[in-house]
């Protein structure tokens, strides 16, 4: 009896190491795709930043739409998306990772502080056959609702229905998503991610202090804008050509991170500067201290065809007809291509705090100083991200040059 005893502690003891075994890789796996799709965030605005004005997306949105896409890729398409998109896991290891990831995001949701929430859709032709492994895939890892409209004989229906279930998701924020000629009688599958955000400030901006001044649009330009201004302890850092803000959402799970240059024209040369090795050394140097903030209320919409960006990092057989292979979604190695890859993000930013949403919808076609204190005053162009704090994962980043502009 005694040696029963012992044998069955050890195959518990046994279980629990295995799983905790498991339960560290999963950790690893998830902090490194934070880290890959953070890179794919610098590397996608590097190539963005060249259009003039307000620029906002969602990397997080964008990445998870093509990884559902990549879960059907194979031979070099497979590996171009993976290069482009700064993959580094294994499809198993990868696709469980988002999976982890957005378990993550959706239980800060639960926590009560401010609402986050990540869905995702695959919306099929209704009569062509996709693997049911892949299908299985995606509905694991992914949580997908999973939707069969007619592309060859209700197009238009199709369309009003998926930018439905968009609006649905964003708190009507993302309308409009897919226009009208995106679709046509040789889709075969849409797969479309939606991410909505909204947070109070932890420390609010009090609406009777925020006064139109001047924003420098250049230093040879300016425009009257709303300015919010507060006094309180920030976690800051002077980094010599330009500053650094955290603003903390309530609960500290979130923050908007600000990276101001200090002269009025020196937004390219921190542009140029930017990637996700210098933003986690900058991030580093953040240290909490008194500060006077002024910053500007914006809300603009930002909405990208993001085929030949994508296609110019790299991502090029995906979009051909002749050599796309995504034959893990119907085990047919030269049937079906990505037509179209599109992104629409709206942001709010005001005394309370942000409010943002996006959508992406991956279109799969058939072949066819101590001293004073210090004033960290947003009056001219500045880069601006929404992070979660504990992973440093980029749900949002923008760009804002004049926020009296809305995009839309």
């Amino acid at each position: 009896m005694q040696g029963k005893t012992k044998v069955i502690t050890l195959s518990v003891v046994l279980l629990g190491l295995a799983c905790g075994i498991v339960h560290a890789a999963g950790q690893i796996n998830e902090r490194i795709l934070v880290q890959d799709n953070s890179a794919f965030a610098m590397d996608l605005y590097q190539k963005l930043r060249v259009s003039d004005g307000n620029i906002f997306l969602s990397p997080y949105s964008i990445s998870t739409a093509l990884a559902m896409t990549y879960g059907g890729a194979r031979g070099n398409t497979e590996k171009e998306m993976a290069k482009t998109l700064r993959f580094s896991l294994d499809q198993d290891n990868l696709h469980q990772a988002f999976a982890q990831e957005e378990s993550r995001l959706n239980k800060i949701q639960k926590s009560g502080n401010i609402k986050l929430s990540v869905a995702n859709s695959l919306w099929p032709q209704q009569d062509y056959k996709f693997l049911d492994q892949y299908l299985s895939l995606v509905k694991k890892n992914y949580g997908v609702s999973i939707t069969p409209v007619d592309y060859k004989r209700a197009r238009e229906a199709a369309r009003k229905m998926i930018n439905r279930w968009v609006e649905d998701k964003t708190q009507d924020k993302i309308r409009d998503l897919i226009q009208p000629g995106t679709l046509d009688a040789l889709t075969r599958l849409a797969l479309v991610n939606a991410i909505y955000f909204k947070g109070d400030w932890q420390s609010q901006f009090k609406a009777d202090k925020t006064k139109d001044a001047p924003f420098h649009i250049s230093s040879g330009k300016f425009i009257q804008a709303p300015m919010m201004t507060q006094q309180n302890k920030f976690k800051y850092a002077d980094l010599g050509s330009f500053e650094m803000l955290e603003l903390p959402y309530v609960g500290n799970e979130m923050s908007m991170i600000v990276l101001l240059p200090k002269e009025i024209d020196g937004l390219k040369q921190l542009e140029d500067d930017l990637s996700i090795e210098n933003l986690e050394q900058w991030k580093a140097r953040l240290n909490k201290r008194e500060l006077i903030v002024f910053l500007p209320k914006f809300k603009m919409t930002s909405m990208f065809r993001l085929d030949n960006t994508l296609k110019s990092m790299g991502m090029v057989d995906a979009f051909s007809s002749l050599k796309a292979n995504f034959a893990g979604m119907d085990g047919r190695p030269d049937w079906l291509h990505i037509g179209a890859v599109i992104h629409k993000a709206f942001v709010d930013v005001n005394e309370e705090g942000t409010e943002a949403a996006a959508a992406t919808a991956v279109v799969v076609t058939a072949q066819s100083m101590p001293a004073p204190i210090p004033v960290f005053h947003a009056d001219h162009p500045f880069i601006f991200l929404i992070q979660d704090n504990e992973t440093g994962s980029i749900l949002f980043m923008g760009r804002m040059n004049n926020p009296t502009k809305t995009g839309e």
